[in-house]
Protein backbone atom coordinates (compact mmCIF):
# COMPACT_ATOMS: atom_id res chain seq x y z
CA UNK A 1 0.00 0.00 0.00
CA UNK A 2 1.72 3.37 -1.26
CA UNK A 3 1.57 5.86 1.27
CA UNK A 4 2.83 9.43 2.35
CA UNK A 5 5.81 9.17 4.59
CA UNK A 6 4.84 11.27 7.61
CA UNK A 7 7.10 13.65 9.17
CA UNK A 8 7.39 14.45 13.28
CA UNK A 9 8.52 17.76 12.45
CA UNK A 10 8.04 20.83 14.90
CA UNK A 11 6.65 23.85 13.31
CA UNK A 12 8.18 26.16 15.53
CA UNK A 13 11.51 24.80 14.79
CA UNK A 14 11.58 23.89 11.00
CA UNK A 15 13.27 26.52 9.90
CA UNK A 16 15.17 24.45 7.32
CA UNK A 17 11.62 23.27 5.42
CA UNK A 18 9.73 26.65 5.40
CA UNK A 19 10.16 28.92 1.88
CA UNK A 20 11.32 32.61 2.50
CA UNK A 21 8.17 34.40 1.94
CA UNK A 22 5.51 32.11 2.86
CA UNK A 23 3.11 31.93 5.38
CA UNK A 24 2.29 28.56 6.29
CA UNK A 25 -0.75 29.72 8.71
CA UNK A 26 -2.42 30.40 5.87
CA UNK A 27 -5.08 27.20 4.88
CA UNK A 28 -4.55 25.63 8.17
CA UNK A 29 -7.14 23.09 8.76
CA UNK A 30 -6.45 21.41 11.44
CA UNK A 31 -8.28 23.73 13.69
CA UNK A 32 -11.51 24.43 13.43
CA UNK A 33 -15.02 22.89 13.24
CA UNK A 34 -14.81 20.34 10.15
CA UNK A 35 -18.22 21.11 8.22
CA UNK A 36 -17.58 24.96 8.87
CA UNK A 37 -13.99 24.66 6.89
CA UNK A 38 -15.27 21.88 4.38
CA UNK A 39 -18.43 24.72 3.34
CA UNK A 40 -16.24 27.79 3.91
CA UNK A 41 -14.20 26.20 1.41
CA UNK A 42 -16.47 24.33 -0.44
CA UNK A 43 -19.41 27.17 -1.02
CA UNK A 44 -17.37 29.35 -2.94
CA UNK A 45 -16.23 26.26 -5.14
CA UNK A 46 -20.02 25.23 -5.69
CA UNK A 47 -20.77 28.72 -6.69
CA UNK A 48 -18.02 28.98 -9.16
CA UNK A 49 -19.19 25.04 -10.46
CA UNK A 50 -22.50 26.59 -10.79
CA UNK A 51 -21.45 29.48 -12.87
CA UNK A 52 -19.81 27.15 -15.09
CA UNK A 53 -22.79 25.22 -15.47
CA UNK A 54 -25.01 28.08 -15.92
CA UNK A 55 -22.03 28.82 -18.84
CA UNK A 56 -22.71 25.16 -20.26
CA UNK A 57 -26.32 25.26 -19.81
CA UNK A 58 -26.21 29.17 -22.27
CA UNK A 59 -23.48 27.64 -24.29
CA UNK A 60 -25.62 24.69 -25.40
CA UNK A 61 -28.92 26.65 -25.19
CA UNK A 62 -27.69 28.66 -27.80
CA UNK A 63 -26.27 25.66 -30.25
CA UNK A 64 -29.31 24.02 -29.56
CA UNK A 65 -31.41 26.96 -30.85
CA UNK A 66 -29.27 27.73 -33.90
CA UNK A 67 -32.43 26.97 -36.30
CA UNK A 68 -32.56 23.91 -38.90
CA UNK A 69 -29.24 23.21 -38.24
CA UNK A 70 -29.61 23.22 -34.19
CA UNK A 71 -29.95 18.97 -33.50
CA UNK A 72 -26.83 18.44 -35.81
CA UNK A 73 -24.97 21.01 -33.77
CA UNK A 74 -25.67 19.71 -30.68
CA UNK A 75 -24.87 15.94 -32.06
CA UNK A 76 -21.54 17.67 -33.57
CA UNK A 77 -20.58 18.76 -29.94
CA UNK A 78 -21.57 15.46 -28.24
CA UNK A 79 -19.18 14.11 -30.62
CA UNK A 80 -16.69 16.11 -29.53
CA UNK A 81 -17.10 15.50 -25.95
CA UNK A 82 -14.77 12.45 -25.77
CA UNK A 83 -11.75 14.81 -26.80
CA UNK A 84 -12.70 17.18 -24.82
CA UNK A 85 -12.82 14.76 -21.83
CA UNK A 86 -9.25 13.44 -22.79
CA UNK A 87 -7.82 16.94 -22.81
CA UNK A 88 -9.35 17.47 -19.08
CA UNK A 89 -7.99 14.61 -17.93
CA UNK A 90 -4.37 15.96 -18.34
CA UNK A 91 -5.18 18.92 -16.54
CA UNK A 92 -6.49 16.30 -13.49
CA UNK A 93 -2.72 14.52 -14.01
CA UNK A 94 -1.47 17.28 -13.05
CA UNK A 95 -4.06 18.91 -10.55
CA UNK A 96 -5.14 15.57 -9.01
CA UNK A 97 -1.36 14.64 -7.32
CA UNK A 98 0.18 17.86 -7.52
CA UNK A 99 -2.31 20.12 -5.49
CA UNK A 100 -3.14 16.70 -2.59
CA UNK A 101 0.94 16.41 -2.68
CA UNK A 102 1.60 19.84 -2.07
CA UNK A 103 -1.05 20.32 0.47
CA UNK A 104 0.33 17.09 2.68
CA UNK A 105 3.37 18.54 2.38
CA UNK A 106 1.87 21.64 3.85
CA UNK A 107 0.20 19.74 6.44
CA UNK A 108 4.37 18.21 7.19
CA UNK A 109 5.72 22.30 7.43
CA UNK A 110 7.63 21.02 4.63
CA UNK A 111 7.00 24.33 2.56
CA UNK A 112 9.99 24.10 0.23
CA UNK A 113 8.37 20.21 -1.08
CA UNK A 114 5.24 21.78 -1.86
CA UNK A 115 6.62 24.57 -3.89
CA UNK A 116 8.70 22.41 -6.03
CA UNK A 117 5.26 20.32 -6.60
CA UNK A 118 3.42 23.69 -7.64
CA UNK A 119 6.28 24.70 -10.26
CA UNK A 120 6.91 20.74 -11.31
CA UNK A 121 3.23 21.30 -12.13
CA UNK A 122 2.84 23.96 -14.19
CA UNK A 123 5.78 23.22 -15.91
CA UNK A 124 4.34 20.01 -17.10
CA UNK A 125 1.10 21.28 -18.23
CA UNK A 126 3.13 23.82 -20.53
CA UNK A 127 4.61 20.82 -22.36
CA UNK A 128 1.68 19.04 -21.85
CA UNK A 129 -0.74 21.76 -23.65
CA UNK A 130 2.15 22.43 -26.37
CA UNK A 131 1.79 19.01 -27.93
CA UNK A 132 -1.88 18.01 -27.44
CA UNK A 133 -2.21 21.23 -29.62
CA UNK A 134 -0.56 20.03 -32.44
CA UNK A 135 -1.86 16.73 -32.13
CA UNK A 136 -5.28 17.16 -31.60
CA UNK A 137 -5.61 19.90 -34.46
CA UNK A 138 -4.24 17.55 -37.29
CA UNK A 139 -6.19 14.42 -36.15
CA UNK A 140 -9.22 16.19 -35.48
CA UNK A 141 -11.27 15.23 -38.63
CA UNK A 142 -10.21 11.70 -38.16
CA UNK A 143 -10.77 11.09 -34.73
CA UNK A 144 -14.16 12.99 -34.72
CA UNK A 145 -15.30 10.50 -37.68
CA UNK A 146 -14.01 7.55 -35.53
CA UNK A 147 -16.41 9.08 -32.20
CA UNK A 148 -19.41 8.61 -34.17
CA UNK A 149 -19.66 11.37 -36.30
CA UNK A 150 -21.75 11.65 -39.06
CA UNK A 151 -21.93 13.23 -42.99
CA UNK A 152 -24.50 15.66 -41.06
CA UNK A 153 -23.11 16.21 -37.82
CA UNK A 154 -19.14 16.04 -38.41
CA UNK A 155 -18.91 19.34 -39.78
CA UNK A 156 -20.39 21.02 -37.04
CA UNK A 157 -17.89 18.79 -34.81
CA UNK A 158 -14.58 19.13 -36.99
CA UNK A 159 -15.32 23.31 -36.97
CA UNK A 160 -15.84 23.32 -33.15
CA UNK A 161 -13.09 21.20 -32.27
CA UNK A 162 -10.31 22.64 -34.37
CA UNK A 163 -10.71 25.70 -32.85
CA UNK A 164 -11.18 24.83 -29.50
CA UNK A 165 -8.17 23.01 -29.37
CA UNK A 166 -5.85 26.15 -29.82
CA UNK A 167 -6.86 27.20 -26.64
CA UNK A 168 -5.44 23.96 -24.68
CA UNK A 169 -2.64 25.40 -22.95
CA UNK A 170 -5.27 28.01 -21.48
CA UNK A 171 -7.16 25.32 -20.63
CA UNK A 172 -4.98 23.27 -19.26
CA UNK A 173 -3.71 26.12 -16.73
CA UNK A 174 -6.65 27.30 -15.62
CA UNK A 175 -7.71 23.84 -14.92
CA UNK A 176 -4.77 22.05 -13.82
CA UNK A 177 -3.47 25.16 -11.32
CA UNK A 178 -6.90 26.44 -10.06
CA UNK A 179 -7.02 23.78 -7.77
CA UNK A 180 -3.68 25.24 -6.22
CA UNK A 181 -5.00 28.24 -5.31
CA UNK A 182 -7.71 26.54 -3.37
CA UNK A 183 -5.88 24.22 -1.31
CA UNK A 184 -4.16 27.46 -0.09
CA UNK A 185 -7.19 28.87 1.18
CA UNK A 186 -8.11 30.66 -1.16
CA UNK A 187 -11.63 29.54 -2.55
CA UNK A 188 -12.71 33.04 -3.40
CA UNK A 189 -10.04 33.67 -5.86
CA UNK A 190 -10.13 29.91 -6.92
CA UNK A 191 -14.07 31.08 -7.59
CA UNK A 192 -13.27 34.34 -9.65
CA UNK A 193 -10.85 32.23 -11.91
CA UNK A 194 -14.34 30.05 -13.24
CA UNK A 195 -16.82 33.09 -12.64
CA UNK A 196 -13.99 35.66 -15.20
CA UNK A 197 -14.26 32.65 -17.84
CA UNK A 198 -17.80 31.60 -17.34
CA UNK A 199 -19.21 34.90 -17.33
CA UNK A 200 -16.98 36.35 -20.23
CA UNK A 201 -17.77 33.33 -22.61
CA UNK A 202 -21.42 33.90 -21.64
CA UNK A 203 -21.30 37.55 -22.91
CA UNK A 204 -19.71 36.39 -25.99
CA UNK A 205 -21.55 32.91 -26.93
CA UNK A 206 -24.41 35.58 -28.82
CA UNK A 207 -21.92 37.71 -30.17
CA UNK A 208 -19.73 35.46 -32.02
CA UNK A 209 -22.63 33.02 -32.57
CA UNK A 210 -25.73 35.30 -34.10
CA UNK A 211 -23.92 38.77 -34.72
CA UNK A 212 -21.03 37.56 -36.49
CA UNK A 213 -23.29 34.99 -38.06
CA UNK A 214 -20.25 32.37 -36.92
CA UNK A 215 -22.03 29.40 -35.67
CA UNK A 216 -20.84 26.62 -33.99
CA UNK A 217 -17.34 28.25 -34.46
CA UNK A 218 -18.30 31.05 -32.72
CA UNK A 219 -19.47 29.01 -29.59
CA UNK A 220 -15.67 27.52 -29.89
CA UNK A 221 -14.07 31.03 -30.34
CA UNK A 222 -15.57 32.39 -27.00
CA UNK A 223 -14.40 29.02 -24.69
CA UNK A 224 -11.14 29.95 -26.25
CA UNK A 225 -10.43 33.45 -25.38
CA UNK A 226 -12.49 33.12 -22.11
CA UNK A 227 -10.12 30.14 -20.76
CA UNK A 228 -7.32 32.49 -21.68
CA UNK A 229 -8.57 35.28 -19.36
CA UNK A 230 -8.68 32.56 -16.65
CA UNK A 231 -5.33 31.38 -16.98
CA UNK A 232 -3.87 34.59 -17.03
CA UNK A 233 -6.28 35.47 -13.73
CA UNK A 234 -4.21 32.15 -12.43
CA UNK A 235 -0.52 32.67 -13.18
CA UNK A 236 -0.85 36.40 -11.96
CA UNK A 237 -2.91 35.48 -8.88
CA UNK A 238 -0.13 32.31 -8.16
CA UNK A 239 2.73 35.17 -9.10
CA UNK A 240 1.74 37.27 -6.49
CA UNK A 241 2.47 37.48 -2.64
CA UNK A 242 -0.46 36.61 -1.29
CA UNK A 243 -0.55 32.55 -1.08
CA UNK A 244 2.25 31.19 0.53
CA UNK A 245 3.69 28.84 -2.51
CA UNK A 246 3.74 31.15 -5.16
CA UNK A 247 4.87 30.29 -8.98
CA UNK A 248 8.36 31.36 -9.02
CA UNK A 249 9.86 29.79 -12.04
CA UNK A 250 9.65 26.77 -14.50
CA UNK A 251 11.00 23.22 -12.93
CA UNK A 252 10.93 19.51 -13.04
CA UNK A 253 11.52 18.15 -9.73
CA UNK A 254 12.35 14.73 -10.66
CA UNK A 255 12.22 13.29 -7.02
CA UNK A 256 8.67 14.02 -7.21
CA UNK A 257 7.73 13.34 -10.08
CA UNK A 258 6.80 9.45 -9.56
CA UNK A 259 4.93 10.66 -6.41
CA UNK A 260 2.64 12.90 -9.06
CA UNK A 261 2.42 10.79 -11.73
CA UNK A 262 1.08 7.81 -9.42
CA UNK A 263 -1.50 10.27 -7.36
CA UNK A 264 -2.26 11.98 -10.81
CA UNK A 265 -2.94 8.68 -12.65
CA UNK A 266 -6.37 8.83 -10.53
CA UNK A 267 -8.05 11.96 -12.07
CA UNK A 268 -6.54 11.37 -15.18
CA UNK A 269 -7.36 7.37 -15.51
CA UNK A 270 -11.17 8.84 -14.49
CA UNK A 271 -11.46 11.22 -17.37
CA UNK A 272 -10.00 9.19 -19.66
CA UNK A 273 -11.95 6.24 -19.16
CA UNK A 274 -14.73 8.67 -19.02
CA UNK A 275 -13.28 9.42 -22.69
CA UNK A 276 -13.27 6.20 -23.57
CA UNK A 277 -16.50 5.09 -22.29
CA UNK A 278 -17.88 7.95 -24.20
CA UNK A 279 -16.16 7.47 -27.54
CA UNK A 280 -17.93 3.69 -27.36
CA UNK A 281 -21.23 5.13 -26.04
CA UNK A 282 -21.51 7.04 -29.45
CA UNK A 283 -20.33 4.22 -31.57
CA UNK A 284 -22.96 2.19 -30.17
CA UNK A 285 -25.13 4.51 -30.25
CA UNK A 286 -24.71 4.85 -34.19
CA UNK A 287 -24.31 1.58 -34.34
CA UNK A 288 -27.53 0.39 -32.73
CA UNK A 289 -29.92 3.40 -32.85
CA UNK A 290 -30.60 2.66 -36.87
CA UNK A 291 -32.35 5.48 -38.01
CA UNK A 292 -32.33 7.75 -34.79
CA UNK A 293 -29.08 6.97 -34.52
CA UNK A 294 -28.20 11.05 -34.60
CA UNK A 295 -30.96 11.86 -32.09
CA UNK A 296 -29.59 9.21 -29.75
CA UNK A 297 -25.97 10.63 -29.56
CA UNK A 298 -27.79 13.49 -29.32
CA UNK A 299 -30.10 12.55 -26.53
CA UNK A 300 -26.43 10.97 -24.62
CA UNK A 301 -25.39 14.85 -24.94
CA UNK A 302 -28.01 16.03 -23.44
CA UNK A 303 -27.83 13.68 -20.19
CA UNK A 304 -24.64 14.20 -19.55
CA UNK A 305 -25.31 18.16 -19.75
CA UNK A 306 -27.93 17.66 -17.31
CA UNK A 307 -25.67 15.28 -15.41
CA UNK A 308 -22.74 18.17 -15.27
CA UNK A 309 -26.16 20.00 -13.37
CA UNK A 310 -27.13 17.41 -10.83
CA UNK A 311 -23.39 16.66 -9.87
CA UNK A 312 -22.51 19.88 -9.11
CA UNK A 313 -23.06 20.33 -5.17
CA UNK A 314 -21.69 17.01 -4.33
CA UNK A 315 -18.45 17.57 -6.25
CA UNK A 316 -17.87 21.23 -4.57
CA UNK A 317 -18.06 19.72 -1.15
CA UNK A 318 -16.05 16.86 -2.01
CA UNK A 319 -13.36 19.17 -3.75
CA UNK A 320 -13.18 21.21 -0.30
CA UNK A 321 -13.20 17.89 1.79
CA UNK A 322 -10.41 16.86 -0.22
CA UNK A 323 -8.15 19.23 1.03
CA UNK A 324 -9.27 19.25 4.64
CA UNK A 325 -8.55 15.87 4.86
CA UNK A 326 -5.62 16.31 3.00
CA UNK A 327 -4.11 18.64 5.37
CA UNK A 328 -4.99 17.01 8.41
CA UNK A 329 -3.68 13.71 7.70
CA UNK A 330 -0.72 15.38 7.05
CA UNK A 331 -0.48 16.56 10.62
CA UNK A 332 -1.80 13.25 11.79
CA UNK A 333 -5.21 14.02 13.12
CA UNK A 334 -6.97 11.07 12.05
CA UNK A 335 -10.06 11.92 14.08
CA UNK A 336 -10.44 14.88 11.88
CA UNK A 337 -10.11 12.89 8.81
CA UNK A 338 -12.72 11.20 9.72
CA UNK A 339 -15.27 13.46 10.32
CA UNK A 340 -14.32 14.77 6.78
CA UNK A 341 -15.28 11.53 5.28
CA UNK A 342 -19.00 11.05 7.23
CA UNK A 343 -19.42 14.84 6.38
CA UNK A 344 -18.70 14.44 2.70
CA UNK A 345 -20.62 11.15 2.37
CA UNK A 346 -23.79 12.43 4.46
CA UNK A 347 -23.73 16.00 2.21
CA UNK A 348 -23.03 14.16 -0.96
CA UNK A 349 -26.41 11.50 -0.35
CA UNK A 350 -28.73 14.15 1.00
CA UNK A 351 -28.17 16.35 -2.73
CA UNK A 352 -27.71 12.99 -4.77
CA UNK A 353 -31.15 12.18 -3.69
CA UNK A 354 -33.03 15.40 -4.44
CA UNK A 355 -31.45 15.77 -7.69
CA UNK A 356 -32.62 12.64 -8.41
CA UNK A 357 -35.78 12.67 -7.58
CA UNK A 358 -36.17 15.82 -9.99
CA UNK A 359 -35.03 14.54 -12.84
CA UNK A 360 -37.33 11.27 -12.33
CA UNK A 361 -40.39 13.49 -11.59
CA UNK A 362 -39.82 16.45 -14.19
CA UNK A 363 -37.39 16.34 -16.71
CA UNK A 364 -39.06 17.22 -19.82
CA UNK A 365 -38.17 21.31 -18.54
CA UNK A 366 -34.88 20.58 -17.48
CA UNK A 367 -34.78 19.19 -21.07
CA UNK A 368 -36.23 21.79 -23.19
CA UNK A 369 -33.87 24.31 -21.80
CA UNK A 370 -31.23 22.86 -24.11
CA UNK A 371 -33.21 22.12 -27.60
CA UNK A 372 -36.86 22.63 -28.75
CA UNK A 373 -36.87 19.96 -31.27
CA UNK A 374 -39.79 18.03 -29.60
CA UNK A 375 -38.33 14.65 -30.73
CA UNK A 376 -34.98 15.17 -29.36
CA UNK A 377 -37.16 16.14 -25.89
CA UNK A 378 -39.10 12.93 -26.06
CA UNK A 379 -36.13 10.63 -26.76
CA UNK A 380 -33.98 12.27 -24.29
CA UNK A 381 -36.48 12.19 -21.29
CA UNK A 382 -36.99 8.43 -21.90
CA UNK A 383 -33.31 7.61 -21.62
CA UNK A 384 -33.02 10.41 -18.64
CA UNK A 385 -34.97 7.89 -16.32
CA UNK A 386 -32.79 4.95 -17.53
CA UNK A 387 -29.72 6.68 -17.05
CA UNK A 388 -30.26 8.09 -13.53
CA UNK A 389 -31.96 5.52 -12.06
CA UNK A 390 -29.02 4.52 -9.86
CA UNK A 391 -27.19 8.46 -9.62
CA UNK A 392 -27.92 8.23 -5.78
CA UNK A 393 -25.00 5.62 -5.43
CA UNK A 394 -22.59 8.55 -7.19
CA UNK A 395 -22.48 9.89 -3.23
CA UNK A 396 -20.80 6.53 -2.50
CA UNK A 397 -18.15 6.71 -5.59
CA UNK A 398 -17.37 10.49 -4.82
CA UNK A 399 -16.28 10.02 -1.24
CA UNK A 400 -15.13 6.84 -1.04
CA UNK A 401 -12.74 7.92 -4.16
CA UNK A 402 -12.08 11.66 -2.96
CA UNK A 403 -10.82 9.60 0.70
CA UNK A 404 -8.20 7.81 -1.85
CA UNK A 405 -7.17 10.54 -3.21
CA UNK A 406 -6.98 12.63 -0.51
CA UNK A 407 -4.75 10.15 1.81
CA UNK A 408 -2.68 9.48 -1.32
CA UNK A 409 -3.42 5.69 -1.40
CA UNK A 410 -2.51 5.84 -5.64
CA UNK A 411 -3.33 1.70 -5.67
CA UNK A 412 -6.65 2.26 -4.63
CA UNK A 413 -7.52 5.25 -6.10
CA UNK A 414 -6.94 4.35 -9.65
CA UNK A 415 -8.15 0.89 -9.27
CA UNK A 416 -11.26 2.25 -8.51
CA UNK A 417 -10.87 4.90 -11.59
CA UNK A 418 -10.75 2.04 -13.41
CA UNK A 419 -13.36 -0.10 -12.14
CA UNK A 420 -16.73 1.52 -12.68
CA UNK A 421 -15.79 3.07 -16.42
CA UNK A 422 -13.28 0.51 -18.09
CA UNK A 423 -14.71 -3.10 -16.17
CA UNK A 424 -17.93 -2.15 -15.65
CA UNK A 425 -19.64 0.64 -17.94
CA UNK A 426 -17.66 -0.51 -21.33
CA UNK A 427 -18.18 -4.12 -21.43
CA UNK A 428 -21.80 -3.86 -20.55
CA UNK A 429 -22.32 -0.80 -23.15
CA UNK A 430 -20.85 -3.35 -25.90
CA UNK A 431 -23.11 -6.30 -23.99
CA UNK A 432 -26.67 -5.36 -23.11
CA UNK A 433 -27.50 -4.02 -26.59
CA UNK A 434 -26.88 -7.34 -27.88
CA UNK A 435 -29.10 -9.61 -25.63
CA UNK A 436 -32.44 -7.96 -25.97
CA UNK A 437 -32.45 -4.14 -24.30
CA UNK A 438 -31.32 -2.69 -28.02
CA UNK A 439 -30.14 0.67 -27.82
CA UNK A 440 -31.60 1.47 -24.15
CA UNK A 441 -28.90 -1.05 -23.30
CA UNK A 442 -26.33 1.42 -23.44
CA UNK A 443 -28.14 3.45 -21.03
CA UNK A 444 -28.87 0.80 -18.66
CA UNK A 445 -25.00 0.34 -18.73
CA UNK A 446 -24.53 3.55 -16.53
CA UNK A 447 -27.06 2.95 -14.13
CA UNK A 448 -25.53 -0.48 -13.70
CA UNK A 449 -22.16 0.58 -13.14
CA UNK A 450 -22.96 3.32 -11.14
CA UNK A 451 -24.98 0.92 -8.57
CA UNK A 452 -22.21 -2.02 -8.27
CA UNK A 453 -19.04 0.33 -8.75
CA UNK A 454 -19.68 3.24 -5.98
CA UNK A 455 -20.86 0.07 -3.42
CA UNK A 456 -17.46 -1.70 -4.28
CA UNK A 457 -15.49 1.58 -3.85
CA UNK A 458 -17.55 2.87 -0.77
CA UNK A 459 -17.42 -0.59 0.83
CA UNK A 460 -13.42 -1.01 0.19
CA UNK A 461 -12.74 2.50 1.79
CA UNK A 462 -14.75 1.64 4.75
CA UNK A 463 -12.83 -0.93 5.68
CA UNK A 464 -9.53 0.15 4.69
CA UNK A 465 -9.33 3.31 5.73
CA UNK A 466 -12.22 4.79 7.39
CA UNK A 467 -13.27 2.02 10.58
CA UNK A 468 -9.31 2.64 11.38
CA UNK A 469 -9.54 6.39 11.25
CA UNK A 470 -12.79 6.18 13.54
CA UNK A 471 -10.77 4.09 16.08
CA UNK A 472 -7.68 6.67 16.40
Amino acid sequence: MDKTTLKNTDPKNNTENHVPGTSSGKGDFSKGRIPFLILKLGLPIMLAELVVVLYNIVDRAYIGHMGDSSTYAITGLGVCFPLITLIGAFANLCSTGGSTLATIARGEKDDAKAQRMLSTSFTLLLLIGAALTVILFIAAPWLLELLGGDEFSLPYAVGYFRIYVIGTIPVLVSLGMNPFINAQGFPKIGMMTVIIGAVMNIALDPLFIFAFGMGIEGAALATVLSQSISALWVVLFLRSKRPPLRLQKLLIDKSQISGLLKLGATGFTFKVTTSITQAIVNIMLKTWGGPLSTLYVGAMSLNNSIREIMSLPNSGVTNAGQNVMSYNYGAKERRRVSECIRFIFLCGLTVNILMWAMILLIPGPIIRIFTDDPELIDLTIHCARIYFLAFPFMALQMSGQTTFVALNYPKHALFFSMLRKILLVTPLTLLLPGIGLGVDGVFWAECISQFTGASICFTTMYFVIWRKMKRA
